[in-house]
């Protein structure tokens, strides 16, 4: 396991050496604290370095492996019609490529890897702590997400950046482009995007009613025709995921700090209204273990609402300052990756770790 324990330590002395910022807990406080955070050090870009080669030079790692392995070899043999006719086409594309090139699977992964990596920088950067969000973000987003989720990752990947760019101004529809490029990886990106059209603030009722818009053909072109498929696979069978509470469980801890006290955080009013949606929908989530008979559903959906983690999280020095603030977010990460790897049923695909060419 001490491949992950390194990549673990790299960032949480990161997160230690990092001086708290100093800031009055108010909305509005965090813009500019944002502006001077270190956003991309030569140090952070090293560590999302870091994470993508080890998402991408990952060997056997994941429960989903065998499947992943299926699509690479598949893509030796299919012409690029087919492969562009398959679901998910851009995962599909990197198939083709790698084969192309006469690469292994070790090139579509590191490509993913690279995707999800600079996502999290991006909005990790966006935060005034970006080493204590990535911290926070390592136990299951990087760790099991990016390493077992590859199509999943690469879209809330390419999401996270999204995201950062919205955060420093950017318009709903620049926002729309990675929710497309991000459904070409995994279709149910489109689904997040409700969530930024009615936390955007700029010429609201025509942000609202032209992000419907948006969200209205994204889905009809592109997750529409699979919703039946979906619901046979996930609802009628009622399929379940071990540890699908635990997951939902996991964003209720970021969803209830913030949600007791939100001016603490010391977001701005943007961010404020996403995370608190966000928020709603973990509380939601909750809800739906009780109702719909698919756990796995609610596992896949879940999974988008992660980032608000490393949002959270990252600003327990801000909400609750005190010298053990951010020693306390570290802990909770630690004790959280040690308990998946120690305790849940499928660590065994992740341990131990091997890497290529080794």
């Amino acid at each position: 396991m001490w491949p992950y324990w390194l990549l673990f330590s790299f960032f949480a002395v990161g997160a230690l050496l990092q001086g708290s910022p100093q800031v009055a807990a108010r909305p509005g406080a965090e813009a500019h604290v944002a502006d001077r955070s270190p956003v991309a050090t030569p140090m952070l870009i090293l560590g999302g370095l870091l994470i993508a080669a080890m998402v991408g030079l990952r060997y056997k790692v994941g429960a989903d492996w065998k499947t992943y392995y299926f699509y690479w070899q598949y893509a030796g043999y299919a012409d690029l019609e087919r492969i562009l006719g398959m679901s998910d086409p851009a995962y599909q594309l990197l198939n083709w490529l790698a084969q192309q090139a006469g690469a292994g699977i070790w090139l579509v992964n590191l490509a993913c890897g690279a995707l999800f990596a600079w996502g999290l920088i991006r909005l990790a950067g966006t935060q005034p702590l970006p080493w204590l969000a990535v911290v926070a973000a390592l136990p299951y987003l990087v760790t099991v997400v990016a390493m077992g989720y590859s199509r999943q990752a690469v879209a809330i990947g390419i999401l996270m950046a999204g995201l950062a760019s919205v955060f420093r101004g950017a318009s709903l529809l620049r926002f729309a482009v990675y929710v497309l490029v991000a459904a070409l990886f995994h279709k149910t990106a489109v689904l997040l995007m409700p969530l930024v059209i009615f936390a955007s603030e700029r010429n609201r009722l025509m942000s609202v009613l032209g992000g419907l818009l948006l969200f209205y053909a994204f889905y009809t072109a592109l997750l529409a025709n699979d919703v039946d498929q979906l619901v046979k696979s996930y609802i009628v069978t009622q399929y379940n995921s071990q540890g699908a509470a635990i997951r939902v469980g996991l964003c209720l801890v970021p969803a209830v700090l913030f949600l007791l006290s939100p001016a603490r955080f010391g977001f701005d009013r943007l961010q404020e209204r996403y995370w608190r949606l966000n928020s709603l929908t973990a509380v939601g989530l909750l809800v739906a273990l009780f109702v719909v008979p698919s756990s796995t559903a609610i596992d896949r959906m879940a999974l988008y609402v992660f980032p608000l983690q490393l949002a959270v999280l990252s600003r327990v020095p801000i909400a609750y300052p005190g010298r053990g603030s951010q020693l306390l977010v570290v802990l909770y990460a630690l004790v959280v990756e040690l308990v998946w790897m120690t305790q849940a049923v499928h660590a065994r695909f992740w341990i131990p770790y091997q890497v290529y060419p080794f």
